[in-house]
């Protein structure tokens, strides 16, 4: 049942972090054309209209992202206009945290700025919104698993020398197929060593829930992006559940949208059976404007699609705050703020707002 007028206001108001977006799926479609034009149209205009349009089975994200570091991302003040447009928009569906990632070996390979002024762009771009639009960011710099590990523990090296209160982990992402997580043990040993916290894809693309429980037990993350499919080894999801792991899920990912049919992918996604394991999730926007997703509208799909109602909505939301790389201070304080405000706003739900009770 798609949400009503009432409960999608409801759902842009309630406050929300996002623990799970790369910073390049957040260009603005407009910003993407000009950066093409800035570099000199080095891709074909129908071609940037290509990235931003999502058909039924989307295919592609990773190539947008490729092509921003390879021939249009070519400042520092590149990253700092897209850092700042990403948390305005986050910002303008009440995420008031959010922990975003940036892949640095590209840009500093592929797109030829320094890491550290790259790094401090992004910051800047950080201090700026959180003074102009009331959104806290934070930076993961993530591992790009297509490069060599050696490359991984080079990135590990950069943060650690440019280290600052803004950049609170690593992670990893891109194509996970051929690239286990077991590649990467000595860039996250060091990490860790450095007291960086940390989180990993690990079960996306249908791959195997081993890769899950390898960068729990061998990287040691702190959290999981994905992990669905934990789903296919009950006993194992049992367990990530009593260690109380969090999985950092995206309702739009493209994998089940792509390889289940248009009417059974609501509801044969384990986005729908991972809670009813035990396990901890929250909903995130991924690649946003790539997607074409909003926060509101993340959080809109975890009703209108995965059948869960406004006490599950409450958990996730405490299930993001529990995840978060805050202290535990500020932890306690939102927590409490952000649960009376998620009330207040559901007593002022209309009496017939379909609440859902859960899946």
């Amino acid at each position: 049942m798609p949400p009503t007028p009432a409960l999608e206001s409801f759902l842009h108001a309630i406050p929300k972090v996002e623990l799970h977006c790369h910073l390049f799926g957040t260009v603005r479609h407009a910003t993407f054309a000009a950066l093409n034009r800035q570099a000199g149209m080095p891709l074909a205009e129908d071609e940037v209209e290509a990235f931003y349009t999502r058909g039924e089975k989307p295919v592609g994200v990773l190539r947008v992202l490729r092509a921003l570091d390879a021939q249009l991302i070519r400042s520092a003040d590149d990253l700092y206009r897209i850092t700042h447009e990403y948390l305005e928009d986050a910002a303008a569906h009440n995420v008031r945290y959010s922990e975003f990632c940036w892949n640095p070996t590209g840009t500093v390979h592929a797109s030829g700025i320094g890491y550290a002024a790259a790094q401090q762009a992004i910051v800047r771009a950080i201090h700026d919104a959180e003074r102009q639009f009331g959104i806290v960011g934070r930076l993961i710099a993530a591992i790009d698993r297509e490069a060599s590990p050696e490359a991984a523990v080079e990135m590990v090296d950069w943060v650690t020398a440019q280290r600052c209160e803004e950049v609170i982990g690593i992670g990893i992402d891109y194509r996970e197929n051929d690239r286990p997580p077991e590649l990467f043990v000595q860039a996250y040993r060091n990490a860790r060593s450095a007291g960086l916290r940390t989180t990993a894809h690990a079960g996306e693309f249908g791959m195997p829930w081993t890769n899950v429980r390898t960068a729990l037990d061998l990287l040691q993350v702190d959290r999981i992006d994905h992990g669905y499919t934990v789903v296919d080894q009950p006993d194992f999801a049992r367990e990530c559940a009593e260690r109380g792991v969090l999985f950092t899920v995206v309702p739009t990912n493209s994998y089940y949208l792509r390889t289940l049919p248009p009417e059974r992918w609501a509801l044969d996604h384990p986005i729908r059976r991972m809670p009813g394991l035990g396990l901890r999730i929250h909903p995130n926007t991924d690649d946003p404007t790539l997607h074409q997703v909003t926060p509101t509208q993340a959080w809109a799909m975890m009703v209108r699609d995965f059948g869960f109602g406004l006490d599950d909505l409450r958990g996730f939301m405490h299930n993001g705050l529990d995840g978060a790389w805050i202290d535990d201070t500020t932890r306690r304080a939102w927590r409490t703020r952000w649960s009376a405000e998620f009330d207040a706003l559901r007593a002022r739900l209309p009496q017939d707002t379909p609440t859902l009770s859960g899946n």
